[in-house]
Formats: structure tokens, sequence, C-alpha cells
């Protein structure tokens, strides 16, 4: 079985975990963020509470950066799933990244391929770095998700079956 990974990356509210939810009707995946790390020492050292306001994702943000500079931890819990991914019956990782160094560091890491969710309906957060530069990176694929839950699950399921 070919496993594949997929960095996915969209602006706050395009619909990125309910592509890959339903990817997931379809075939096995993993979903990880590379924040997910920085979330959890966010809980402990601050006593965030899982906000996703303005304060928060600038939290977050400044966090994760500190950490990519200190020890490369999102890195680093990147290749531990990874290396989950690789035992497991899954055939997908999906990992969300915003930042395009980032980015371009995991798919070269990876091998990966990149996936952009995208709604018009929905708008660029700009208050921080990381989201304000989410249209700044050449995607290999790009999802318009400007239709009903339908057509976004059609889109997972074309999705799929194309990669």
């Amino acid at each position: 079985m070919e496993k594949r990974v997929i960095i996915i990356n969209g602006t706050g509210g395009s619909g990125k975990d309910t592509f890959v939810s339903f990817c997931s009707e379809f075939t096995d995946v993993i979903n990880i963020s590379s924040v997910d790390i920085v979330k959890e020492a966010a809980r402990i050292l601050v006593g965030w509470n899982g906000e996703k306001d303005e304060k928060s994702r600038k939290l977050l943000v400044e966090l994760k950066q500190l950490s990519i500079k200190y020890n490369d931890a999102p890195t680093k819990y990147i290749k531990k799933k990874y290396e989950e991914f690789k035992n497991s019956s899954s055939k997908y990782l999906f990992i969300h990244i915003r930042e395009v160094k980032e980015i371009e560091k995991i798919k070269n890491l990876l091998n990966a391929k990149t996936l952009l969710i995208k709604n018009p309906r929905v708008s660029l957060i700009t208050s921080n770095e990381s989201d304000g530069n989410v249209y700044k990176y050449h995607y290999d694929f790009v999802i318009e998700n400007n239709g009903t839950l339908e057509d976004l699950r059609k889109k997972a399921r074309e999705f799929i079956n194309k990669i």
C-alpha cells in the first residue's frame, strides 16, 4: 500500500478539518497539526483553554516560532507522528501547517504534496504572520470550498481518487 503525506492549509474556518473528515469516509487517514504540540504547551504554560480569538492565535503563532527557534519542536513532533503513520494501516497523513517556510521544509523532508482549501465566504485572518501568509505559497492542489457540505464531500472523494 502506497502511503501519502498531504500538507493542508487554508485560512481559519475554510473547511480544512471538514475536508479531512470527508476524506476519512473514503480511506483511512491520520490528521495532525504542526501546532498540536504548541497548543499542549500553551495549555500548560499559560492556561490557554482552546480559544480561537485573535489574542490566542497570536499566542500560538509566537509560541510556535519560539519553539522552532529553540529546538524545532514542531518538526520533531511531525517526524514522530510520521513514524507512527508509516507503521499504521492509514493511507494518508494530513498535516496542517500555516507557515510557508515550515510547509516547504516538511514537504521536502517527507516528500509531501501540498493542498490549499479556499473558502470565499471566510475572510483571511491578517492579525498574525502565519495566518496572513496562507496564500503566499504555490500549492500542488487547491480545493474551492464554495458550495454545500455535500459539494465538499464530493471534492474530497475526487481528491482521494485522484491522488
